[in-house]
C-alpha cells in the first residue's frame, strides 16, 4: 500500500511539472479563432493547422506572412474585409519567413498529405528577408516593428531575469534554429552583445549538445507549447509572441530585455511582381499602412513607429 501510495505522489508531482504530457492538448493551437461555417473538425494533435486561414478554393486574395504576426490575423483581414468589402474570399499562411520563401521559389508547399501551391499576392517578412528577395517585388512597404524578449512560465520558477540567465546548466532553453528561422541570427546576436561568443557557444553548442537547449523549426508555436507544458523553462522570443499568451490568458510571464542588450527588427510587405491578384493585393498594402491596420498591430505589442 505505501508503495501505491509512494508511487501516486510522485505521478502528481510529474504532473505538475509538466512532465506527464503526453495527452494533454490543454494548450493546443489553433489561438486564433477559426471560421465557424460548415463542419468543424479539428483534433488537438492529430488534425490541426493553425498556420493556414481561411479560403484555400478559389481565393480572392493570398497573403504570406511571417509567423510570428499570427495573432493580428484574426482582426486584420476582418478589418480590411469590411473596408473593402469586395474581397471576402483570402487566404493566409504564417509559416516562418525563410519556409514562406522558399515554397515562393519552390511553387508549393506540402504538409503532411496536403500540398498548396498557391502563389501569394503578398509577402511579408523583417527586412533582411525582404532585401533577400528584393527582385521579386513590384512594391514593398514598412508597417510594424518588435523587439526581442524572454517568454518563460508563470511566476518565473528559474528566476530569469536576462539572456545570461539562459547559459544556467539547469534551464531549458527553446531557441529558433538559426538555419530555419531569422530570429534565431538575431537571437545569436544578443546573446554576443550580452556575454560575447562565449554566451552564445554556450547556449547554442554546449547546451544544445547537453540537450538543454532545444531547437525549433517554427518557433512561435513550439516555444509557447514547450514551456506551456513543462518542457522547457524559457525562450526568446519576440515581445509581441510573449505579450498575446498572457493576453489570451495562458499561464505564461514575459522577460523584458534592456534595450542596450536587444535587438529590433522592422516589419515590410512586398507585393510581388507576379502577383495573382493584383488589384487586391494593392488594396491590401494601402491598407496595411493605414492607421487602422497599425492600431491592431499595437494592440499586439508590436511597435509602428
Amino acid at each position: 500500500m505505501n508503495r501505491i501510495v509512494f508511487l501516486t505522489i510522485m505521478l502528481v508531482n510529474l504532473f505538475a511539472l509538466g512532465r506527464v504530457s503526453g495527452q494533454d492538448h490543454s494548450f493546443d493551437p489553433p489561438w486564433n479563432t477559426p471560421p465557424t461555417e460548415g463542419l468543424q473538425f479539428t483534433v488537438p494533435g492529430i488534425d490541426n493547422v493553425p498556420d493556414l486561414y481561411g479560403d484555400i478554393t478559389d481565393p480572392q486574395l493570398i497573403i504570406f506572412f511571417g509567423g510570428n504576426q499570427f495573432m493580428v490575423i484574426d482582426d486584420l483581414l476582418s478589418a480590411f474585409k469590411k473596408q473593402y468589402p469586395q474581397y471576402q474570399r483570402v487566404f493566409a499562411e504564417t509559416l516562418p519567413p525563410g519556409i514562406l520563401g522558399k515554397q515562393i521559389q519552390s511553387g508549393s508547399i506540402t504538409i503532411g498529405n496536403m500540398r498548396i501551391s498557391h502563389q501569394p499576392d503578398i509577402y511579408t517578412a523583417g527586412k533582411g528577408k525582404i532585401d533577400e528577395f528584393s527582385d521579386m517585388f513590384l512594391r514593398t512597404e514598412t508597417y510594424a516593428k518588435s523587439k526581442l524578449a524572454i517568454m518563460v512560465q508563470k511566476g518565473n520558477p528559474q528566476q530569469i531575469k536576462s539572456l545570461a540567465d539562459l547559459g544556467h546548466k539547469d534551464v531549458l532553453v527553446s531557441m529558433p534554429n538559426p538555419e530555419w528561422e531569422g530570429i534565431g541570427k538575431l537571437i545569436e546576436e544578443a546573446y554576443t552583445k550580452v556575454g560575447g561568443q562565449k554566451l552564445r557557444e554556450l547556449i547554442m553548442h554546449d547546451k544544445v549538445n547537453a540537450k538543454t537547449t532545444f531547437l525549433t523549426q517554427i518557433h512561435h508555436r513550439q516555444t509557447p507549447m514547450r514551456i506551456l507544458y513543462g518542457q522547457s523553462h524559457a525562450g526568446p522570443v519576440w515581445y509581441s509572441e510573449a505579450y498575446y499568451q498572457k493576453m489570451i490568458g495562458h499561464p505564461i510571464e514575459l522577460v523584458e530585455i534592456p534595450e542596450k542588450d536587444n535587438i529590433e527588427s522592422t516589419y515590410v510587405a512586398g507585393l510581388l511582381k507576379k502577383a495573382p491578384h493584383p488589384k487586391a493585393a494593392k488594396d491590401f498594402m494601402d491598407f496595411l499602412t493605414s492607421t487602422t491596420a497599425k492600431n491592431i498591430y499595437v494592440k499586439y505589442g508590436f511597435n509602428v513607429n
